[in-house]
């Protein structure tokens, strides 16, 4: 078995490939000040539920953008799995794609796995849109090559700052309200929040596509992707695995490299 670790700014997702199917995927939230071991006993726990046995693990591949859990996340692997990790970005690591920015170290981990995945397994220019911590669209042309994209802050972020910075504002769920106009205060947010990012998807999207002067295809992923895929035409194609299909692709990459 293989295992995949993406280490995100909210939440740490493992997954496990046996013969070339994914059986599980698990996530906990992050914490950089986590250790090797506790890491250990969270998922040989939940391992267990499924009848999985850690000592089948043969490798593993690691993206983050989180630092400081890189290191404990490759001593779990080496110590209780017996392996050295991939670690996406790192020196000689093949991601299979290119990367045309000004700094490509400047990329997100994250945003490089889910540019490989969608080239993979489509043809043509593609804009993928990801609902994250940050919400991010990231630009792959036709050859495969990364050539940048849009950073916005995530949806559950600009909610919280919204609770944080004005006294009388309650903290609400994203979803779409029942109107575009609120009748109460907790509509009127959700209407604000959710419309306001289905109009700047709409409108990032567009104006990526009228810049770049040829035909894309929009792909989404993330936990928010089905709901805003159901509010707008802009969203071609969702697909909540794009980041774990990433990191097996590149580990297969490596291993037979």
């Amino acid at each position: 078995m293989l295992l995949a670790i993406d280490a995100g700014n909210t939440n740490i997702v493992f997954a496990l490939r046996d013969n070339g199917v994914v059986r599980q995927r698990w996530r906990i939230s992050t914490e950089g000040s986590r250790t090797a071991d506790e890491y250990m006993v969270w998922l040989s726990q939940l391992m267990a539920l499924e009848n999985l046995d850690p000592r089948a693990i043969t490798g593993a591949i690691i993206a983050t953008v989180v630092p400081q859990a890189l290191f404990p996340l490759q001593l779990l692997c080496r110590r209780y799995f017996g392996c050295e990790a991939v670690v996406v970005g790192a020196s000689g690591v093949n991601l299979g794609i290119g990367v045309d920015l000004d700094n490509p170290l400047e990329v997100g981990a994250d945003r490089l796995v889910n540019a490989v995945a969608a080239h993979a397994s489509n043809d043509g220019a593609l804009i993928v849109l990801d609902f994250g911590t940050a919400t991010t669209f990231d630009v792959i042309d036709a050859q495969g090559t990364y050539r940048g994209g849009v950073i916005a802050p995530g949806i559950n972020l600009s909610l919280e700052a919204l609770h944080m910075a004005a006294a009388q504002l309650p903290r609400v769920a994203v979803e779409q309200p029942p109107r575009v106009i609120g009748s109460n205060t907790v509509n009127a947010m959700q209407s604000g929040v959710f419309w306001g990012y289905v109009g700047l998807i709409e409108g990032i999207i567009a104006r990526i596509k009228a810049e770049y002067g040829k035909p894309m295809k929009v792909i989404a992923t993330g936990g928010l992707a089905a709901l805003f895929d159901r509010a707008t035409d802009a969203i071609e194609e969702v697909d909540q695995d794009l980041t774990i299909k990433g990191l097996f692709r590149i580990y297969d990459l490596n291993a037979v490299s």
